[in-house]
């Protein structure tokens, strides 16, 4: 499993966050509290929006706690919307393709979880991809499949709670279909430069952790576990829910009706 955490707020250094809290993402990638995994060293990635529509990224293989181009990016790079994950790799080869987060156009994805039994499932949902978006697939995860698989719907005309929602029956449906008793699971962030989209849910009842914070006086922030000691004001977000957050704040919705 993975750890992660996004921000939208007023501009801020990636490291007000990534590097100097009590228990920031890159002290998580070494000991983190509330994963499956207590060491997430399978890589990692960040991704930020700054002047340009597209979204900068960066990835690599190294711990994140090992690689100083990480702690000189995040100390260099101001953004109010950006993302930043730690990777335990569950099944798939721990390679540059396969870190978080994935982009394509002006979106943003990054997820914690699993399709259970995705070894069965992944041609049948890669055929589901069309021409253009299979060709834009890099790695072999179910993360950056479930993505593509989101921007189809997102392309044809849903919302995102639409599109997510929609993925996430589809793949339950198949995975029904071929008798996969594991679940699926699924926290996840997803941005479109201007809106955050966090989404929390499982097929049974261990939906991975995810919570929302108020930083300071300048915006808000997902994560996987909360990046101080103190939990206070670290709301949990409940199983089965979409948060969308922007410039008015933020709101919530079932996911599925």
């Amino acid at each position: 499993m993975c750890r992660f955490l996004a921000y939208l707020g007023e501009a801020i250094f990636l490291d007000d966050l990534v590097c100097a809290p009590q228990r920031s993402l890159v002290k998580q990638s070494l000991r983190a509290e509330e994963a499956k995994a207590v060491t997430h060293g399978d890589g990692f990635g960040i991704g930020w929006y700054g002047e340009r529509e597209a979204p900068g990224v960066y990835r690599e293989v190294m711990p994140a706690w090992s690689d100083e181009n990480l702690l000189g990016l995040c100390a260099s790079v101001r953004s109010r919307l950006f993302f930043a994950h730690v990777r335990a790799a569950t099944g798939t080869a721990i390679a540059r393709q396969n870190c978080h987060p994935f982009r394509y156009g002006r979106w943003l994805f990054m997820h914690n979880g699993q399709i259970g039994g995705y070894g069965q499932l992944r041609r049948a949902l890669e055929a589901r991809l069309p021409d253009h978006l299979y060709a834009e697939r890099r790695g072999a995860t179910d993360s950056e499949l479930l993505f593509l698989l989101i921007v189809n719907r997102l392309e044809i005309g849903d919302t995102v709670a639409e599109a997510v929602a929609q993925v996430l029956r589809e793949t339950r449906a198949m995975m029904q279909v071929l008798q996969i008793t594991q679940p699926l699971r699924f926290a996840a962030a997803l941005a479109d430069g201007e809106r955050l989209y966090a989404v929390r849910y499982s097929s049974d009842k261990r939906a991975p952790s995810l919570y929302l914070h108020r930083h300071a006086q300048q915006g808000l922030v997902v994560a996987s576990e909360p990046l101080e000691d103190e939990h206070s004001g670290w709301e949990p977000i409940a199983p089965g829910t979409l948060m969308r957050l922007d410039a008015g704040g933020c709101s919530s919705e079932p996911l599925m009706q």
